[in-house]
């Protein structure tokens, strides 16, 4: 996390809430969920069971299970040369790397090198590369950093190049998704 932050956390047993997902993910929270929330934190620990604190618990686990995964996480290999040109990207971000030479880089083809990175990353290299340097870039832009010069230093064409990309994988632009306009 990133400057200032405010949370609420919900600790659920495991197995508790069935159609729960079994990987770590960043979550969408609804306003609707994050006032059950606010109200939850107030009830006891041990609770009624039929009564309204048994009710608004039991809401919860169900807005749970509906929750949209945000774009605001970025998988690696767990080992080997793809995990360390992944962390090596990371370290200097560029929208313009090609599947080309990373397939190069590792001495494979194309074709095996796409097949290879969709099957250990589960997306596509383009998803990735583009999710990787738009999570490098929050940060900076958290810091003030201008929009202009991060954009410039991941290899937008121009900061509305990276407004829109911004845009498309948030759904509002940097400024405004982190809550600094």
């Amino acid at each position: 996390m990133v400057g200032d932050v405010s949370f609420l956390s919900l600790y659920v047993e495991p197995g508790a809430i069935q159609g729960m997902p079994t990987d770590c993910r960043v979550v969408t929270i609804s306003p609707f969920l994050h006032s059950l929330m606010t109200e939850a934190v107030e009830l006891p620990l041990e609770y009624e069971l039929g009564g309204r604190s048994d009710a608004l618990m039991r809401l919860i686990q169900h807005e749970m299970r509906e929750l949209p995964a945000a774009p605001l996480s970025l998988h690696f290999p767990a080992e080997g040369p793809l995990s360390e040109l992944c962390y090596q990207f990371v370290e200097k971000p560029d929208i313009h790397a090609t599947v080309d030479s990373w397939a190069e880089a590792l001495g494979m083809s194309r074709r095996s090198f796409t097949r290879l990175f969709t099957q250990k990353i589960g997306m596509s290299f383009t998803a990735w590369r583009q999710q990787a340097c738009l999570l490098c870039a929050m940060p900076q832009l958290a810091a003030g950093v201008p929009v202009a010069k991060v954009a410039a230093e991941l290899g937008y064409e121009s900061p509305a190049a990276f407004t829109l990309m911004f845009r498309r994988a948030f759904g509002s632009p940097p400024l405004t998704y982190l809550g600094l306009r």
